[in-house]
């Protein structure tokens, strides 16, 4: 890293940070197990993923990977629908491995961490309470027993990489573990509906449409309180969940 002219402070919050250092990437976590979790999946995933160069926790030191991310939530996406294609089809191979060997979550606890939210910001008055009882009602589609399979956990946009129409790699495994598919494929889709077209094409197989959109209602429903109370602006998922009405 000699010559680096600067650091770059990609994300930080009261519980993790990424700085950037020339073509170097240091995640600092104060969760060891969370950094476990993100180096194991990294090492079985069947898709690219960014090179470990060294880890001293709480410090893991990976690779940039080559290209840019597929987009950002809350910004038309200049990615071409043949790279979006690419990202299904690379969702697609990651479900088809065996699971992580660790636990997932149960459809119990979402359903529990869900209900636990929408009270929280009616009683805070951080969203009317029509919007909320519209997206929990929709979100209800997705709260159905699933067959776990090898999920990313946090599939967002910013996490995929490409480069033309190519799939370069994808980044930030920490929430990775036994899920549901069309969580991944909601996560990656969501704010973008527009590209779920090209996604769901290249993952090859029929999903359930209804169950994607219930999951983009859920996950905005829980990232709400998370993204105000760690300094973020949750306005894209505001946008999402007001969409729904």
């Amino acid at each position: 890293m000699a010559g680096v002219e600067e650091v770059e402070v990609v994300v930080a919050h009261q519980e993790r940070a990424t700085l950037r250092v020339g073509d170097v990437f240091l995640k600092i976590d104060a969760d060891r197990t969370r950094a476990d979790v993100e180096v194991e999946a990294m090492a079985i995933a069947p898709i690219p993923t960014p090179e470990v160069l060294w880890r001293k926790p709480p410090v893991l030191a990976l690779a940039a990977l080559p290209g840019t991310a597929l987009g950002r939530l809350g910004e038309p996406s200049t990615a071409s629908s043949a790279a979006w294609a690419a990202a299904g089809a690379a969702a697609r191979t990651l479900h088809d491995a065996p699971p992580p060997p660790w636990p997932g979550r149960s459809l119990d606890e979402v359903a529990s961490r869900l209900d636990g939210e929408c009270a929280w910001l009616v009683a805070n008055g951080v969203l009317p309470a029509g919007v909320v009882t519209r997206n929990r009602r929709v979100a209800e589609a997705a709260l159905r027993p699933w067959t776990p399979v090898f999920t990313h956990g946090d599939l967002q946009v910013t996490h995929v990489f490409a480069d033309g129409d190519e799939i370069t790699g994808v980044i930030d495994w920490s929430e990775a573990g036994p899920g549901d598919a069309l969580f991944d494929l909601a996560t990656l889709t969501l704010g973008h509906e527009e590209r779920l077209g090209d996604v769901v094409a290249g993952y090859g197989t029929d999903v359930d449409l209804d169950v994607i959109r219930a999951w983009w209602s859920l996950r905005s429903l829980r990232a709400v309180r998370w993204l105000i109370e760690h300094g973020f602006d949750p306005w894209p998922e505001v946008a999402v969940l007001n969409s729904r009405l």
